[in-house]
């Protein structure tokens, strides 16, 4: 297993490159597309929708394997999740983190164009970035309020 810091680095790098990636089409493409022809607006989302395919399993895949690394770390926390504010907090984010990846999952196995699917992306993606919130602050507030 990879020392600690190794992989808190890479988890941080590859969450803030798929929070970034959530960020930026919840609330800046999503409205920016708003303002394009049709057409315009079909080739860009699917332009970023093919990117993401290719790129966003290996962010995940490298989100995931590190913080399963730095979650084995805090096994013993993990084990009694309502023991300390920091193993529930930590057990919440693992939670959300998992429904994220339920998400993306689903978001990946979703192909097609139309009105239903676009609405369905849509709202996968607001779920994501409120999830994405949600795990942000436990996160911080894990070393903030947890004990």
């Amino acid at each position: 297993m990879l020392p600690y810091p190794l992989l808190l680095i890479a988890h941080l790098f590859a969450a803030v490159m798929f929070v970034g990636a959530v960020f930026f089409e919840v609330l800046i493409l999503g409205s920016a597309l708003e303002r394009v022809p049709a057409g315009v607006k079909r080739r860009v989302e699917s332009a970023v929708a093919q990117r993401a395919r290719r790129l966003m399993p290996w962010v995940l895949a490298l989100l995931y394997a590190s913080g399963l690394g730095m979650a084995w770390h805090y096994r013993a926390a993990l084990a009694q999740p309502l023991a300390s504010s920091f193993a529930l907090m930590l057990a919440l984010k693992i939670a959300l983190a998992l429904s994220v990846l339920g998400h993306f999952i689903v978001a990946m196995r979703t192909r097609g164009h139309g009105e239903r699917i676009a609405r369905r992306f849509q709202r996968i993606h607001v779920s994501v970035f409120c999830h994405m919130l949600g795990i942000v602050l436990l996160a911080k507030g894990m070393f903030y309020f947890g004990a």
